[in-house]
């Protein structure tokens, strides 16, 4: 059976290449349409077509550092894009509208961020993706005033003697109510520094205002429900502060803490010298001299933190405290010591009277 040949007629083939023609001419007016759409958006309100961003990529290149302080609103944060040169084209206002956009005005973070100089849409595209970068800084337990300023300058070269000390004495880096506190204190940089919280802190930028200010706010709001609690006076805290830095210093082990801390008490309602030797260290430290190790002769030294010599309390913190020796020295142990020794793994061998502490002497040096 022979098979009929298929073919168009010519008015069959006018039709099809009409209805090609149509619908190319279709697709060309939609993506006109497109083009014309996102055209109007970028140039008159501003605002790219949402599918754009999928299709653009974020800039990458060359970045500048631009630090974002804690607080900023988002208009604040834009202008310092602005000011350190991340904003290429457009205004702060835009920058911040589109931060608003991406509700990064709720979020944005403090901190250092790494930023390709761009238009305001794309410095808040980079801003949903970047994590900002901070900078450590550590309150160390223990050091006096000299070894905090050499440990602070050693993690960065602006924290130096003069920086710390005018930080530790703006009253503007104190929480209120301490600083209420502090203005029935003496009003010196050693005094203060027992009221930093020793601490490895995150901070935007590490400077000495920022550090005290972090750090005394640390303070207060570890102990500030404790003093208000108990309504203790300016006096009781200063105390408390000079008792904090003996046993800071005097103690190895926390569990002793508040041991020593009743020992000194004890020693104090009898009117007996304290005989605390690192005070006698921190006497030497004031004229510039190291101790390692405090001899019989180390204890003529004339000096107002020689307790070996004057009663009472030296007259003001050796050391920064810790929490521990804070805690000892706002609720010292109750007990009948008035006497102890180091042993050599750093425990004390505490005693009721003079004799039982020569014999525990005794046994310590035995030991070694």
């Amino acid at each position: 059976m022979q098979r009929k040949s298929q073919y168009l007629t010519p008015r069959q083939r006018q039709r099809k290449r009409n209805r090609r023609v149509l619908f190319s001419g279709v697709i060309f007016f939609l993506l006109l349409f497109v083009m014309a759409v996102a055209a109007y958006s970028s140039y008159h309100l501003k605002v790219p077509a949402a599918f754009w961003e999928y299709m653009i990529p974020i800039p990458e290149g060359e970045t500048v550092n631009v630090v974002i302080e804690q607080g900023m609103t988002a208009l604040e944060a834009a202008r310092v894009f602005e000011i350190n040169g991340a904003l290429e084209k457009g205004t702060p206002i835009e920058l911040s509208r589109w931060m608003v956009k991406f509700g990064l005005d709720r979020k944005i973070r403090a901190g250092h961020y790494s930023i390709v100089p761009s238009d305001a849409w794309n410095i808040a595209r980079q801003l949903r993706t970047l994590k900002p970068a901070l900078l450590k800084a550590q309150v160390l337990p223990g050091l006096d005033i000299f070894a905090l300023i050499d440990s602070l300058e050693s993690q960065d070269k602006k924290v130096n003697r003069k920086a710390v000390s005018e930080a530790l004495m703006n009253n503007h880096n104190y929480p209120p109510k301490l600083m209420a506190i502090l203005k029935g204190l003496p009003d010196d940089e050693y005094t203060r520094a027992a009221f930093l919280m020793p601490e490895t802190y995150m901070l935007v930028d590490r400077t000495a205002d920022e550090i005290v200010s972090r750090a005394s706010s640390a303070w207060w709001n570890h102990w500030g429900g404790f003093i208000t609690s108990h309504n203790l006076t300016s006096n009781d805290v200063r105390e408390a502060s000079i008792v904090a830095s003996m046993v800071e210093r005097e103690v190895l082990h926390d569990a002793e803490s508040r041991t020593v801390a009743g020992v000194i008490h004890n020693r104090m309602r009898k009117n007996m010298l304290l005989q605390i030797d690192a005070t006698v260290v921190y006497a030497w430290r004031l004229k510039g001299r190291k101790l390692t190790r405090v001899l019989n002769k180390d204890l003529e030294i004339e000096s107002p933190y020689n307790t070996y010599k004057h009663e009472g309390l030296p007259p003001r913190p050796i050391c920064v405290p810790g929490v521990e020796a804070w805690g000892a020295a706002l609720d010292p142990e109750f007990n009948d010591y008035l006497y102890y020794v180091a042993g050599r793994d750093g425990y004390h061998h505490f005693a009721k009277t003079y004799r039982e502490h020569v014999a525990n002497i005794k046994q310590v040096r035995s030991e070694k």
